[in-house]
């Protein structure tokens, strides 16, 4: 599928989320929304972002709507994010990568294999907060993140599809789009 472009309409997305609510994000119109598709649930590059965006969030308005969308099962997700993460933030579940798909998310084992390289130290840190991969499956593996931030009517304002696993959108960047900057 193609990639999703700044301009276009928002993506059709309808989620399980852990909360144990459905995430639709055409209910989200008349907000700005900022979301991410991440890779698996143990993934420790995804799993320090969480940390980060999460230390960060006092720094966002209160009405921030922030999506995380991850290759997994809801149940499994639920007991991984809980268990190691206080998320102020929607994360959702993506069981059967059909959302990936139709937004051209895409798979690179030389980018996932790039990103300790480039960033040896977030690799270190993500270890030591115990974000451990449990999964040696190459289809979850290779998944590059994607940045998507969304303004109030419902169109893409930017599609950042990141080079590695840890290439994002710089945080500051995300709070000034979610403040309207």
């Amino acid at each position: 599928m193609p990639r999703i472009e700044a301009g276009n309409p928002a993506p059709v997305i309808n989620l399980p989320s852990i909360d144990g609510s459905t995430f639709d994000l055409q209910a989200m119109k008349g907000k700005r929304v900022i979301l991410t598709f991440f890779r698996f649930d143990s993934c420790p590059f995804c799993n320090i972002r969480i940390h980060q965006l999460s230390k960060r969030w006092k720094d966002f308005p209160s009405d921030t709507v922030m999506v995380g969308i991850f290759d997994a099962n809801i149940d499994a997700l639920t007991r991984r994010i809980n268990k190691k993460h206080d998320v102020p933030f929607t994360i959702v579940a993506d069981e059967s990568y059909d959302t990936y798909t139709q937004n051209g998310v895409y798979k690179s084992l030389f980018r996932v294999l790039l990103a300790p390289l480039r960033r040896p130290l977030t690799m270190l840190h993500a270890m030591a907060r115990g974000y451990i991969p449990l999964t040696l499956s190459m289809k979850k593996m290779s998944t590059i993140p994607v940045d998507i931030l969304i303004d109030e009517n419902g169109q893409v304002v930017k599609a950042h599809y990141c080079k590695d696993t840890v290439d994002h959108i710089p945080i500051d960047e995300m709070i000034a789009f979610a403040k309207g900057q």
